[in-house]
């Protein structure tokens, strides 16, 4: 997907009310139906724009949508333009990144868990700002690998299948799917994560631009809101999970809603807020992300 230029971005924002860019996986579509179709009371109309989360994780560095999904790794690098809303987010518990390698492998068999199996290894990832590579980093941390590229994350198992790659980071639907690939998962870093702090998985935010005007109404009350209604009419939404799902198997599309829109989805709570701070307060100790200029909960 291309994207547009900033200056075509506010005319669009001007034309539209506000703009809104999200994944099209199916956590995103459903959690922000109503906002996308006009079903929150007292919200602008709602422009909205699908890209991959490395492509989304770019367009905020870029400061082009009003409302963007973003990796929650890459929020030191974006907390000045933007403020982090307590809805509409990915976190939870059982959903983190899997790191997966061919299970015809050498290396592959008795290795779950260890990242000595990556030593050497050619790795495809969905993003260097992901959640998924900010945790792999800290999971496989003095493991030298041979190369690191980036790839669409639908790309990343065929690419593993096919043998160009050792190793895929995944995330999303791949979770469920990685089997049919002829790939075993050989590090759960949700499992890693977890075991380690105690604390959900924070996988993808929401932010807001600080700048929008005061007309633009209260955006995390009306994330809020549209997290609801889907939780409340789940059918209104279907159809359009559906049509822009990469994954078209309706059982798989409805394990991914499960898993990666719930309670944290309405707010983020102060486990929500703590997980988040752990996170990117590792990382920033390990010189791996810049330290946050800005607390993430604002009064």
């Amino acid at each position: 997907m291309s994207q547009v230029t900033a200056a075509s971005e506010a005319d669009q924002r001007e034309r539209t009310g506000l703009t809104l860019a999200i994944s099209p996986c199916p956590n995103d579509t459903f959690a922000f139906h109503a906002l996308a179709h006009g079903l929150v009371p007292g919200v602008p109309p709602v422009s909205v724009t699908f890209a991959d989360i490395d492509v989304l994780n770019a367009r905020a560095a870029d400061g082009l949508d009003d409302l963007v999904k973003v990796s929650y790794a890459a929020l030191p690098w974006l907390l000045d333009g933007y403020r982090l809303l307590p809805a509409g987010g990915a976190l939870g518990r059982g959903c983190g990144p899997l790191v997966l390698m061919s299970a015809g492998g050498p290396t592959a068999a008795g290795a779950q868990g260890d990242a000595a199996v990556l030593r050497g290894a050619r790795v495809a990832i969905p993003g260097t700002r992901t959640t998924a590579y900010l945790l792999f980093r800290l999971w496989a941390a003095g493991i030298d690998v041979a190369t690191i590229d980036v790839l669409p994350f639908e790309k990343i198992m065929p690419a593993v299948q096919a043998g160009r790659y050792d190793a895929g980071l995944v995330i999303h639907e791949s979770r469920f799917t990685y089997p049919s690939y002829g790939l075993v998962s050989v590090a759960d870093l949700g499992d890693w994560w977890e075991g380690a702090t105690g604390l959900p998985i924070p996988l993808g935010a929401i932010l807001a631009r600080r700048d929008l005007p005061a007309e633009s109404g209260d955006l995390a009350a009306a994330v809020r809101a549209s997290v609801a209604a889907a939780f409340a009419n789940p059918a209104a939404s279907a159809a359009w999970v559906l049509e822009h799902s990469q994954e078209l198997a309706p059982e798989v599309v409805q394990a991914h809603i499960d898993l990666y829109v719930n309670d944290f989805s309405l707010d983020l709570g102060d486990e929500g807020y703590a997980a988040a701070e752990e996170l990117l307060a590792r990382a920033a100790a390990e010189n791996l992300v810049p330290p946050l200029p800005s607390p993430l909960r604002q009064p």
